[in-house]
């Protein structure tokens, strides 16, 4: 795919979230993270041009080597996979501008302890298994607003910026729907959120028609050809 037709994909993309933001209001503002786990450095860069700046990986190693190859270039980086607490040195090591995957109180605490170390602080986002599903890490909806409490009084060097959850895998729009509309839910009771990130390439529309301010898009934003 040459430049100008990336552009022109990449355009049509923002023209659909465009839409979407306004089906819910003038003022509601949508931000893109692209998931960039599947895509080498060349193809970060390429999206990078033509006007792309958040890009987000899943898997530590992968976001230091990309970071390292892409260092001329100021990338906001996020995290949005699930974080193994074997790799919190390097992770903080690379100063992510967003975490999106709190996903346990001994995550929480063992970052604030190595930040606390270092006297750094992280931007955070705690993660809610809005679906119930098995395969999904996060906290219950009926647990969530506690935990996150309690890791804002007991994590301080974690500065939490609102919630991340992951649609319902199934074909049923209803249940995503449902599982959005939980997330947005407890997202509306944080005290001073701004960031409920939810939705990707097969469901960010409908996402943000139920309260997304942030999407993370893989596939949708780097097409094979």
């Amino acid at each position: 795919m040459s430049i100008i037709e990336q552009k022109r994909h990449f355009d049509r993309i923002i023209e659909r979230i465009e839409k979407a933001r306004l089906r819910v209001s003038d003022h509601h503002i949508v931000k893109i993270v692209a998931a960039s786990k599947y895509v080498d450095a060349e193809a970060i860069r390429a999206l990078y041009a033509i006007g792309q700046r958040a890009f987000g990986e899943n898997k530590v190693q992968d976001l230091v080597t990309k970071s390292e190859v892409l260092e001329d270039l100021p990338i906001e980086w996020h995290f949005i996979g699930s974080l193994q607490k074997n790799k919190i040195n390097h992770l903080l090591a690379l100063n992510p501008h967003l975490v999106h995957s709190i996903d346990s109180l001994d995550l929480a605490h063992a970052l604030n302890e190595r930040l606390a170390r270092d006297g750094k602080t992280l931007r955070a986002l705690v993660q809610v298994n809005s679906a119930y599903e098995e395969s999904k890490s996060g906290f219950t909806p009926e647990e969530f607003q506690e935990r996150y409490a309690q890791i804002q009084q007991e994590c301080p060097h974690l500065h939490l910026q609102g919630i991340m959850s992951i649609g319902a895998h199934s074909n049923d729009i209803t249940a995503i729907k449902k599982s959005f509309e939980t997330t947005r839910h407890l997202f509306e009771f944080l005290p001073d959120a701004t960031i409920c990130s939810m939705g990707m390439s097969s469901d960010f529309e409908l996402a943000i028609e139920c309260g997304a301010t942030m999407v993370r898009l893989g596939s949708i934003l780097f097409p094979k050809s």
